[in-house]
């Protein structure tokens, strides 16, 4: 097997911002797996927060390059367990491996990744599109700009309230609300209220992510479902935050890929909790390889390529919300 990794530095349409950065500009990797005429494709990005850059993606790659191109027919779960103890501080970096490898072993079987696990996606949940911290006329005028049935509007202002109050003005649409991190308790409660008699459907990850006592007590009170985000991070989270949080949302890149980010869904519905992925920024790379969980998930955030000025990749397309999958194996990524 041959690793080819790919740099790119994906430019957004316009600037991100949530409560805690703002951004221009998304460095990409994408990881590229080869074998006997087969290509499969896996991304991760940088992310300041988690102390990861394009170059340390590439470095701890590197480190293992022998042990990746030595593999030849293990299936993805044996790929995982091989490479996991050399990234198990680099999730990231594992993620997109192990997406890699999901997509070539698909290709080799001549089957998309829904069903060579035999998933049915006649009831796939419709992805939000996500609207970033700006000015409120700026706010409006995106979502004003891209009609969709749900939004996720992201918060973590002083103007929390009056942003939703004034964006719920112009649609009828779905609101979700993301504070990430940036509210308090009381704050959480009381704008729980005010956000349902507007129309919002979920909270997510209103209070900082170690901050259990204080979930507990949301999760008790609130009148809105809270979803866990920076809570829920890797498997061994799932079961800390059953009680504390109505749901998860998992992130593919945060846990190490699709391989375990099955087993997170799978431990999330034994425990009763809604099950949600999530995106990064990202390509259509990353983006298609979270279509083909859509059949096992209750909500779905999936917009990191309808975010970009210029995408990088074909592969699945979403339209108004709804996902089409393309006649190709795998995960059905080409680069351009």
């Amino acid at each position: 097997m041959k690793l080819i990794l790919k740099a790119y530095n994906l430019k957004l349409k316009h600037t991100f911002r949530i409560s805690r950065k703002s951004i221009d500009f998304q460095p990409s990797l994408i990881v590229e797996l080869q074998d006997n005429g087969f290509s499969g494709y896996g991304e991760a990005t940088s992310n300041p927060y988690y102390n990861i850059t394009v170059e340390i993606l590439q470095y701890d790659i590197e480190k293992i390059r022998d042990i990746i191109e030595a593999v030849s027919h293990e299936t993805p779960e044996e790929f995982w367990l091989k490479v996991n103890p050399f990234l198990k501080d680099n999730p990231f970096a594992l993620c997109a491996l192990d997406n890699a490898y999901n997509d070539l072993y698909a290709r080799k079987n001549g089957k998309k990744l829904y069903e060579l696990w035999n998933y049915n996606i006649s009831h796939n949940p419709l992805t939000n599109y996500t609207i970033g911290i700006d000015t409120i006329e700026n706010m409006v005028l995106k979502m004003k700009g891209f009609p969709w049935p749900i939004y996720k509007i992201k918060l973590g202002t002083p103007e929390d309230i009056e942003i939703v109050t004034e964006l719920r003005k112009h649609t009828n649409a779905i609101f979700r609300v993301d504070a990430n991190c940036a509210w308090t308790v009381d704050e959480t409660l009381k704008n729980a209220i005010i956000l349902k008699n507007l129309g919002v459907e979920f909270i997510e990850q209103p209070l900082k992510a170690d901050d259990w006592y204080g979930h507990k007590e949301v999760f008790e009170n609130a009148v809105l479902p809270v979803i866990a985000d920076e809570s829920c991070i890797t498997e061994s989270d799932v079961a800390k935050c059953h009680n504390h949080f109505h749901g998860v949302n998992i992130k593919l890149m945060k846990c190490g890929g699709i391989t375990p980010g099955r087993r997170m869904i799978a431990e999330s519905k034994k425990r009763g909790l809604k099950t949600m992925v999530g995106c990064m920024t990202e390509s259509t790379v990353g983006i298609s390889a979270i279509a083909h969980l859509l059949p096992e998930l209750d909500y779905v955030d999936m917009d990191g390529s309808l975010l970009l000025a210029e995408d990088i990749a074909g592969g699945v397309t979403i339209k108004n919300g709804k996902t089409y999958y393309p006649d190709r194996a795998g995960t059905g990524v080409i680069l351009f």
